[in-house]
């Protein structure tokens, strides 16, 4: 129960800070990782910003960084 608190609340920490296309928080059974799992799109971005970089170590989470799927 306090790890989906903690991804949630990261996600809005995120959405708050940073231009995103989506933050979605997966259960466990439909992550890859079989954990509770934040997978945020940002938009308009070379890279991690700071900010989101932040909320992510404030939350004790891990970053698994995917391709741009827009290439």
């Amino acid at each position: 129960m306090e790890e989906r608190k903690r991804v949630r609340r990261a996600g809005r920490a995120i959405q708050g800070e940073v231009p995103t296309g989506s933050v979605d928080v997966l259960v466990p059974s439909a992550s890859q990782y079989d954990a509770w799992t934040l997978d945020a799109v940002l938009r308009g971005s070379e890279g991690v910003p700071p900010e989101t970089l932040r909320e992510l170590a404030l939350a004790e989470l891990t970053l698994q960084p995917t391709p741009s799927q827009a290439e």
